[in-house]
């Protein structure tokens, strides 16, 4: 069986001759940065703000689905604004106008808006989609940047995004634009956002996995170690009988407790060093209860997991745990630093 043929690389010294020609200095890079910046600012200067309120009601109003659709790179845009909108829980999705016309088009009703992205406003697929739509009783909305295009005379409302030109050399490659279109559409969404008094707490609530959810989600119960991985002692208890605890739960520290398990305090392993070097070999006759620390950090279970961090670092000096407290003084569990950082926060 043959090998397949090694792609076709060029040699050192056609590679050096492309390096010396292929040059872009400081200057020519603050150049294109300012050029866009120029061309954005013409975007704010230019937006009709009158079009992008109606444009704002009609999807604060929607009583459906908010979908969204474009070809290429104003597909891709169409799919971010959507997915941005389904953060802040508004119903929204990305429907393919390709995949539209081949029986996708199925889920529109007459209470959802459609809302096309393009450029030019002369995308075939679009034009192609619209009286479809419309036949589905949606409502149909163009973004388009070209004026009196065929896409936004075919559409129920049209928004028109200011384009002064593409930062690219040729006027073609679609980067100005583009961001345009991801501009206004955050920016909306953000406006939808504060239109539906969006909480803190609701905003979180969609975004469980990550930092932020969790942040706002997480409480102390949810992240703590309970029952058998307690690393817990008597206070009677000799400190060297209780190696072996201090050191195979992985909190680096003892939590001793009475009876009742009520906390008495905690005896960490940075104590047991310094007991070590203070007392020498009278530590074997030393319980926990004479050298623990009777006045540590606590925290309740229902706090919220962030709060537990903060207080660990907290000054005079952090800590790498604390002990979790119900409102009886009895122990229930542990949080610890590596624990929090674990779960993501």
């Amino acid at each position: 069986m043959g090998s397949l043929p090694s792609p076709a690389f060029p040699d050192a010294a056609a590679k050096h001759s492309l390096d010396e020609s292929s040059h872009i200095d400081e200057s020519a890079l603050t150049t294109l940065f300012k050029s866009q910046q120029s061309h954005l600012n013409f975007f704010f200067e230019h937006i009709d703000h009158s079009q992008t309120l109606a444009f704002t009601r009609a999807l604060l109003n929607a009583t459906g689905t908010v979908f969204f659709t474009g070809v290429g790179k104003s597909g891709f845009v169409a799919h971010k604004i959507s997915q941005t909108l389904v953060s802040l829980g508004i119903r929204s999705a990305f429907l393919s106008p390709v995949d539209a016309l081949h029986g996708d088009i199925g889920i529109l009703t007459e209470r959802d808006v459609l809302v096309l992205l393009s450029k030019s406003g002369a995308t075939e697929e679009l034009l192609h989609l619209v009286p479809c739509a419309r036949a589905k009783g949606a409502l149909l909305i163009a973004l388009t940047s070209v004026e009196g295009n065929a896409l936004a005379a075919a559409c129920d409302m049209a928004v028109h995004l200011p384009l002064q030109r593409e930062l690219c050399p040729f006027n073609l490659a679609p980067v100005t634009s583009t961001a345009i279109q991801m501009v206004f559409g955050d920016t909306v969404a953000i406006a939808l956002m504060e239109a539906r008094n969006l909480t803190k707490e609701e905003y979180a609530a969609n975004h469980p996995a990550g930092k932020i959810g969790k942040s706002l989600i997480f409480k102390v119960k949810d992240v703590m170690r309970k029952q058998d991985d307690l690393p817990i002692c008597r206070e009677s208890d000799l400190i060297m009988d209780q190696l072996v605890e201090l050191t195979s739960k992985g909190c680096g520290c003892l939590l001793v407790i009475d009876d009742r398990y009520r906390l008495i305090g905690t005896f960490t392993d940075g104590d047991l060093r310094r007991t070590l070097r203070a007392s020498g070999e009278a530590i074997f006759k030393l319980t926990v209860g004479k050298m623990c620390n009777r006045n540590p950090r606590i925290i309740g279970p229902e706090a919220m997991a962030v709060q537990a961090m903060k207080k660990m670092e907290a000054p005079p000096s952090p800590v790498q745990f604390l002990p979790v407290i119900n409102d009886e003084n009895i122990l229930i569990g542990i949080v610890t630093l590596h624990g929090l950082v674990s779960a993501g926060l």
